[in-house]
């Protein structure tokens, strides 16, 4: 699985007890490491929104703080032009309580989300992330863009390819 943060480009707004804003905007480029670009393509979450899949909202990708989820309809995810947009019903919990003071504060890193590559086209060192099956959005609380991203071992794979292609080594 990997993951994506997007820093500060993301508004969250705390609405009472909802957290509402973007989890992933479509066409802004990502740098993920100094010679390798990413961007989201529109539509790229529609196949997993329309499976029914349950998705999760977690603190800092953190399973243990399961803020909603889509099974339980207190996660709302949809696509529009902007990109993939939420709504979450915050829980009263330590965690949840936390989050709702640290948005009214502007304390909020931003938004990530966790997810499994379908489908992906390269545009010489641009990335452009197509068709992904997702697993879970995150609510963050620091804001380095795409610092502790993990990959599962085929894409790290086809990435440290890609790379070795981009630097002359093949």
């Amino acid at each position: 699985m990997e993951t994506r943060s997007i820093p500060n480009a993301v508004e969250i707004r705390a609405k009472g007890r909802k957290l509402e804003g973007y989890a992933a905007l479509y066409g802004v480029e990502a740098r993920i490491e100094p010679q390798l670009m990413e961007r989201i393509a529109e539509g790229a979450f529609s196949s997993s929104l329309s499976s029914g899949r349950d998705v999760l909202a977690l603190a800092d990708h953190d399973a243990k703080q399961v803020l909603g989820r889509t099974r339980s309809g207190t996660l709302r995810l949809s696509e529009d032009s902007q990109g993939l947009a939420f709504s979450l019903d915050v829980p009263n919990t330590r965690v949840g309580r936390d989050l709702l003071e640290l948005s009214e504060r502007g304390d909020l890193g931003g938004m990530s989300f966790g997810f499994t590559m379908v489908d992906e086209r390269w545009m010489d060192d641009v990335r452009e992330v197509r068709d992904v099956i997702l697993h879970e959005i995150s609510v963050v609380s620091s804001f380095p863009a795409y610092q502790g991203t993990s990959v599962s071992a085929r894409a790290a794979f086809d990435m440290a390819e890609r790379r070795m292609r981009l630097w002359g080594y093949r």
